[in-house]
């Protein structure tokens, strides 16, 4: 082992639930620095256990971010993209942190708790995000802090989450919570435990943020009140898969610190309300929008190869855009893709070709997502 080797080995964290997954017989990958459950079994099968039945994601390895103080919305519309201070209370809302460039330092969930915010970052970018929050508080009259190891997060996702979830839940009926909504209530005999409606897969589903100490009861919980109903325990393998079919994009692939948030898609995460006031990236954002160039899109081919972050798109001799994200899709049954494409040869039914290291492979331009559920 190698003295980098040996510090990456030390410096890994784990889950609450790292023993489970070994029990489950998980394969463990890094990931964001963590080490987490890639797969269980078949990755393909476990996407087709989500769409057709449901499962249960370990998501502790997230970020869990509280701000609070007299200047909380202050603070975060001079920060985050989205109108915070116009989120309806129990409510959550997507939303980026940039840089002056526009560029982003992370995407986020922004939860509106009463004169608090609760924000959901990325794995592997919790620390900067800490760092860039705690560098531009001063002058307001916030505390920000991370939550992250007092409190578990796990997901169910699939059509049967609701029924499973709310045999464990007492004193909130689960139906009454909306999509993009959150609210508490007692998880096996614990009290004001949130659980928020929102997901990562295309599918209805929930998020649930247990006291640490118990997540390992709450997981084995879940999973015995699923049982008959078929759900079963997914990785992360699956779980991109799932989030490329519907669309949803992965901070490191189609958002990173090269690519901006409006030819990623993503403008309903942006206000450019006067209300809201100058925030950091407001300017260059504005002139991305005036000015694009290139936007993110689908791209499906019936070749033997799946699309994957790097390869080039060409159209003759020229190449016009580049792979995001790509994997073998079991729900559309085909090999998809996103991929940043120059404008003009961004319209759906448009054929380019995969340059596969030299090796051409047609593919066609189409909208995103590739699955929409039927509601």
């Amino acid at each position: 082992m190698t003295a980098s080797t040996a510090s990456r080995a030390t410096t890994m964290q784990t889950s609450p639930l790292h023993a489970e997954h070994l029990a489950l017989g998980a394969k463990l990958v890094e990931f964001g620095g963590w080490q987490m459950p890639v797969q269980y079994g078949p990755i393909l099968e476990e996407v087709r256990c989500v769409r057709e039945r449901g499962g249960l994601f370990d998501l502790c390895h997230m970020g869990r971010l509280r701000i609070s103080g007299g200047d909380t919305l202050a603070f975060c519309d001079r920060l985050f993209t989205n109108f915070v201070a116009r989120i309806p209370e129990g409510a959550i809302r997507y939303a980026l942190l940039c840089r002056e460039d526009g560029n982003p330092i992370d995407d986020v969930l922004v939860y509106r708790d009463g004169d608090e915010i609760f924000v959901v970052v990325n794995a592997a970018n919790c620390a900067a995000d800490l760092a860039w929050l705690r560098e531009h508080a001063g002058g307001f009259a916030v505390e920000i802090t991370d939550q992250s190891a007092e409190l578990a997060m796990v997901a169910l996702q699939g059509q049967i989450s609701e029924a499973v979830l709310q045999e464990l839940t007492t004193d909130l009926d689960l139906s009454t919570v909306g999509y993009y909504r959150f609210a508490r209530g007692t998880v096996l005999g614990v009290p004001e435990v949130l659980i928020s409606r929102t997901g990562y897969t295309g599918e209805d589903g929930f998020e649930v943020y247990y006291p640490t100490e118990g997540a390992v009861e709450l997981w084995r919980a879940l999973l015995a009140a699923g049982e008959a109903l078929g759900l079963a325990p997914i990785g992360l393998g699956a779980r991109d898969t799932l989030r490329l079919e519907a669309g949803m994009p992965l901070y490191g692939h189609e958002i990173d610190g090269e690519h901006n948030p409006i030819e990623a898609g993503l403008s309903f995460g942006i206000s450019f309300k006067d209300e809201k006031g100058a925030w950091i990236g407001r300017t260059a954002l504005a002139q991305a929008r005036d000015n694009l160039k290139r936007r993110l899109v689908g791209i499906q081919t019936a070749g033997k190869r799946a699309p994957r972050q790097g390869y080039p798109l060409m159209r003759g001799d020229e190449q016009v855009g580049l792979v995001t994200s790509g994997a073998i899709s079991p729900t559309v049954n085909a090999n998809i893709g996103m991929a940043y494409l120059n404008l003009g040869q961004d319209q759906a039914g448009t054929t380019v070709e995969l340059d596969i290291r030299g090796r051409r492979q047609e593919c066609t331009v189409c909208e995103l997502p590739f699955y929409s559920r039927k509601r």
